[in-house]
């Protein structure tokens, strides 16, 4: 029965989570911002952190003693806060080769990933957290009978582990599109540029022209592909903050990547709108 709880609290705080991050998105960026990994509304990061300082409460009955002092609180979730973002932030890069977030831009950031101003807002939210929301959860578990919380585990853990999947493979295809397309204009740019050394000295018209193919196919590639995305890869790919350098491409290979992949995202952009005014 406790894991079935913990799981219903898990779900129940990652969607104040989504709810959380949607809401200042929106108002940061001044038009709906759908965050989240997921295709759901659940912020499983958020659910995981809240989780687990609860687990780490009840294990340590002096952590819950009223005297603890509230600064000894906002350090243990400022700390657990920045190392789950950091180790999230890890890991969807080295399997997705994305990121979700960048505080690249921020002060005291560590590679982009976490950064003490926002680390110590965290802190602050864990704080009203433990002290105010933890407690009220707390005292609805009373109110609700154990086979309940069974019925919701079974219920949310199908769907959670539905929305997973569906994520899982609608970003996997994205990332074999972009590598598929990338691969495709490298193609088709060498054997422009082939075609036009064997006859460079004699023909330096060609070499421009063949430039202005490789230019148009460099446009038309992601406008062509973007037509071909699902709702849920269009809205995880307007989602990721930027895609990180592939370790297996050169410089110019990867620059190149990053430019089908920003037009791509723009013309993803634009049908959204089309749609919306349609």
């Amino acid at each position: 029965m406790i894991i079935a709880q913990y799981f219903v609290e898990f779900i129940f705080y990652s969607f104040l989570g989504w709810v959380w991050e949607s809401i200042y998105c929106t108002i940061n960026e001044k038009k709906w911002a759908d965050r989240g990994f997921l295709f759901g509304p659940v912020c499983p990061i958020y659910g995981s952190c809240v989780v687990a300082v609860s687990i780490l409460f009840s294990l340590i009955p002096a952590l819950s003693d009223p005297s603890f002092p509230i600064w000894a609180i906002f350090i243990i979730c400022m700390i657990g806060s920045a190392v789950a973002e950091f180790g999230t932030s890890w890991v969807l890069e080295k399997r997705f080769h994305a990121r979700w977030w960048d505080y690249s831009k921020l002060p005291l950031n560590i590679q982009g990933r976490i950064c003490l101003p926002v680390s110590v807002c965290f802190g602050i939210a864990g704080v009203l957290i433990v002290k105010y929301l933890m407690p009220f959860v707390s005292g609805l578990h009373a109110l609700i009978h154990p086979s309940v919380y069974e019925v919701f585990a079974i219920i949310l853990a199908a769907v959670f582990g539905a929305d997973f999947a569906l994520t899982e493979a609608s970003l996997s295809a994205l990332l074999k599109d972009v590598e598929m397309m990338h691969q495709e204009f490298v193609e088709k740019a060498q054997a422009n540029y082939e075609r036009v050394e064997e006859r460079v000295k004699e023909a330096k018209e060609r070499k421009l022209a063949m430039e202005e193919k490789v230019r148009e196919a460099r446009e038309n590639l992601p406008r062509l592909h973007a037509g071909g995305l699902s709702l849920n890869q269009k809205r995880i790919l307007v989602s990721i903050e930027k895609f990180m350098p592939d370790k297996n491409k050169t410089l110019d290979q990867n620059e190149d990547r990053n430019l089908l992949i920003s037009e791509l995202k723009h013309h993803v952009i634009k049908l959204r709108s089309k749609v919306k005014k349609s």
